[in-house]
């Protein structure tokens, strides 16, 4: 038996008003899910445990058949696996986002979506001018970056905010807070200076694009714990693809075979056909590919129902029915994101998620589409999240 799990990224909210009060999965044309969703199983799962924070690191641990309230201890150090930053006992790792937050507004979490190649000319400068012995910045993809401090874990006891999480709000309220904040205040304060004038920036303003105006340092952490392998865990080999550090990390943790597919991003120009290509071929050697799609979740962040329905079509045409094909008769695969990210919200929200699992062995109900509202209408919710893993693979009913 073979086994895929794509995980669409955010594509579940709420109604959007204005739209004839439905959701993005609702108005999104999806002629492949619909087919899987009428000879498969739809429900909700609940992916985010009760208090836990709404980020994909949570959720996608949940996706992935993990138990976020035993194994998730902080989002940084998962990123900082991804990039191979070694993280020891006596140094915190932080999220460190590119963003603009001109006038004392988070106008943009992602500084316009910067470019890793200009990204990576500013975290160069940030190292070179407020970098030190204790205080490294490590480049990531596009916006997203690691800071590393040695020998500061009193900066874990800050209270952050994840960017995201503010957009078009005044920052003054939601800056690093409590104990341990002063040195994350002083370098936010000190990138400003690094900034102003950059050339990336100047560049940047000539071409319209929003420049980045300073960094963001949100997720603290401490070490990475230690999670057992996949194959451990539920008795299989797996790989996994995607564009962005979090899920990379994640997989690297679980000891997952982590694909290298040409075309894969984070973005709407990610190359879906050859994402799901690259799985299909590391199912020959796999027992499970797990591929990750963060388009839908970048547009909701961004506020755009036309950009996310877009790439849940997306999805949709270059990869659900590839996906199908090639497990007819001989695996399954299930289909979910990782939590809602609402057009009206900009950010995430904790509630339950729709899944579609589909293929051999798989009765179907009475869902004809992959939406919230057929999830909700099946009456099977899967709580906790993490357990849906063990119905994919037969384990449990």
């Amino acid at each position: 038996m073979k086994y895929a799990v794509l995980i669409v990224d955010g594509a579940a909210g709420l109604p959007i008003p204005g739209m004839g009060g439905k959701t993005c999965l609702e108005l999104a044309g999806t002629p492949g899910l619909d087919r899987i969703a009428r000879e498969g199983r739809v429900g909700l799962a609940r992916t985010v445990p009760d208090g836990m924070e709404p980020s994909s690191a949570c959720a996608c641990m949940s996706v992935m058949g993990y138990d976020p309230v035993t194994y998730y201890k902080g989002r940084a150090a998962i990123e900082a696996v991804s990039l191979d930053i070694p993280v020891e006992a006596d140094e915190a790792v932080f999220r460190c986002n590119l963003v603009n937050t001109d006038g004392g507004i988070m106008h943009s979490y992602c500084a316009g979506h910067i470019s890793t190649p200009e990204a990576v000319e500013i975290i160069e400068s940030l190292n070179r001018h407020i970098g030190s012995e204790n205080v490294h910045f490590y480049p990531g993809v596009g916006y997203r970056h690691i800071l590393k401090l040695k020998g500061c874990t009193e900066t874990l006891a800050a209270v952050t905010t994840p960017p995201h999480d503010i957009s078009n709000k005044p920052i003054a309220g939601y800056l690093p807070r409590g104990n341990g904040s002063r040195l994350l205040l002083e370098l936010i304060e000190l990138s400003k200076n690094v900034l102003a004038g950059h050339p990336v920036n100047i560049k940047r303003a000539s071409q319209g694009k929003i420049p980045a105006t300073s960094i963001w340092l949100t997720w603290g952490s401490g070490p990475p714990p230690h999670i057992p392998p996949f194959i451990t865990a539920h008795g299989i080999q797996a790989a996994i693809t995607s564009g962005v550090d979090l899920l990379n990390g994640l997989g690297k943790m679980m000891s997952l075979e982590i694909l290298d597919i040409p075309g894969v991003t984070d973005g709407q120009d990610n190359d879906c056909i050859a994402q799901v290509e690259g799985a299909i071929k590391a199912l020959e050697r796999n027992d499970l590919v797990i591929i990750h799609f963060e388009a839908p979740d970048e547009a909701g962040h961004a506020g755009s129902a036309d950009q996310k329905i877009a790439a849940i079509q997306k999805a949709d045409r270059e990869m659900v029915s590839r996906l199908a094909d090639y497990l007819e008769g001989k695996g399954r695969l299930l289909v979910m994101p990782d939590h809602p990210t609402p057009i009206n919200l900009l950010t995430h929200t904790p509630d339950p998620v729709p899944f579609l699992i589909w293929g051999s062995g798989i009765r179907p109900d009475s869902a004809m589409r992959f939406t919230e509202a057929e999830g909700l209408a099946s009456g099977t919710v899967i709580d906790p999240g993490w357990k849906l893993m063990g119905m994919l693979l037969g384990k449990q009913a």
